[in-house]
């Protein structure tokens, strides 16, 4: 069946789930909402519910944040080196794991800041953004510009097929072209997971290019010294590690920064995957005369991580940043719940946290397990699920 024929077929093609077999997978009288009709208002009305000081940024607001998070950094460095020196202690066995989740914690939080100033919703300062970019984004290694394009090309196109940039479907086509290796390690967990320093460098299956060069098909040649700056700027950073490396030792680099930085990755991959996958109903993707910024930016979801909602700076209040991302990051949760009526059922209510999001990881898996490819035709497209790469008896989706 070809995807995108009629609503009916997308529907049923969609919403039934012949893996799992659970009757909350399939259309009922009671459940005729289809997520993927054009919507009944524009994105104007969305933008005049919102309230005005939502639009408001503050620079030294931002910059606390900045500082706070900073401060936490080091204090977090400054308690684990403290507790080094009881290594015959047991609980030298326990600050060093708490550590390492705490910290990869607060790395990808400086990451969420470094893209508010990628967004400019840090500050009307275009170079205060740049500076505060630079700087915290370099110190986890992302190169700021290169990253800040690719994810602006992100936003701009999100939900399509083939513009977006960020955990794009595969076609049909470049999904059977995968190689078994490959095939395991985009939908295997916890594989996924660790897939955006490989990102960074090569993109993602079917699409050409790196956030390291200047000349990639990513960047226009006006942003090729940008690219270069930022790239500069990462090298900087690695040839610092490399050197603290040889003053306190490797193994301590790795304890110190190394794993936390795979924590961090960790939180990026799986962050970024449930905003756009992993819903309990299934959600479209468009191409072609279907797309619009609008029902893109409606395909994304938000989601409630608990106590770490304050922590990474709300950035699972997701719906309305792709919408509009120049709204600064503390005030999302108002001019989500001021936009909440104009939405209607094209806003997904999250479903509660408690402390840990760990109700998360279930959406996780199924998603990867289930979401492999889309249709090579069609204009309005569902996920579907490849019944042999897990040697699963399941019928192919069709």
């Amino acid at each position: 069946m070809v995807m995108g024929d009629s609503n009916e077929a997308r529907t049923e093609t969609a919403w039934s789930n012949p893996e799992m077999g659970k009757d909350k997978y399939k259309v009922t009288d009671e459940d005729e909402f289809d997520p993927s009709d054009p919507p009944p208002f524009r994105i104007n009305e969305i933008r005049a519910a919102i309230p005005a000081h939502c639009w408001v940024k503050s620079p030294w607001r931002s910059l606390s944040y900045v500082v706070s998070d900073v401060l936490v950094v080091f204090g977090l460095a400054a308690v684990a080196l403290y507790f080094n020196s009881w290594a015959v202690s047991p609980l030298y066995w326990v600050v060093w794991p708490l550590y390492w989740a705490a910290q990869g914690t607060m790395f990808w939080a400086l990451f969420v800041l470094g893209h508010d100033c990628g967004h400019g919703s840090f500050s009307n300062n275009a170079m205060l953004n740049s500076v505060v970019g630079h700087v915290l984004h370099s110190s986890i290694l992302v190169p700021y510009h290169g990253w800040r394009i690719s994810h602006k090309t992100h936003h701009n196109n999100h939900g399509h097929v083939e513009r977006d940039e960020s955990w794009v479907p595969l076609s049909e086509k470049i999904y059977k072209a995968l190689d078994v290796s490959t095939k395991f390690l985009r939908f295997k967990v916890p594989f996924p997971m660790f897939a955006y320093p490989f990102y960074l460098w090569k993109r993602s299956p079917g699409k050409k290019g790196s956030h390291f060069n200047p000349y990639s098909d990513l960047f226009a040649p006006s942003e090729r010294i940008d690219v270069l700056t930022s790239t500069v700027c990462w090298f900087i950073m690695v040839a610092v590690l490399v050197c603290l490396s040889l003053v306190i030792g490797p193994a301590q680099m790795l304890v110190l920064y190394g794993l936390p930085y795979l924590v961090f990755v960790m939180w990026l991959d799986f962050v970024t995957y449930l905003h756009h996958h992993g819903h309990e109903q299934k959600l479209p993707w468009y191409r072609g005369k279907e797309w619009s910024f609008l029902r893109g930016g409606l395909t994304t979801v938000d989601r409630d991580y608990g106590m770490f909602n304050s922590i990474h700076h709300d950035i699972g209040t997701h719906v309305i940043h792709h919408l509009f991302p120049q709204i600064p990051h503390y005030h999302l949760v108002e001019a989500t719940a001021a936009a909440k009526p104009v939405l209607g059922k094209y806003y997904r209510e999250p479903k509660k946290s408690g402390p840990i999001p760990l109700h998360l990881l279930n959406y996780l898996v199924r998603s990867i397990k289930q979401d492999h490819y889309v249709s090579d035709t069609g204009d309005v497209l569902f996920y579907q699920t490849d019944a042999q790469l897990y040697g699963s008896s399941q019928k192919k989706m069709e």
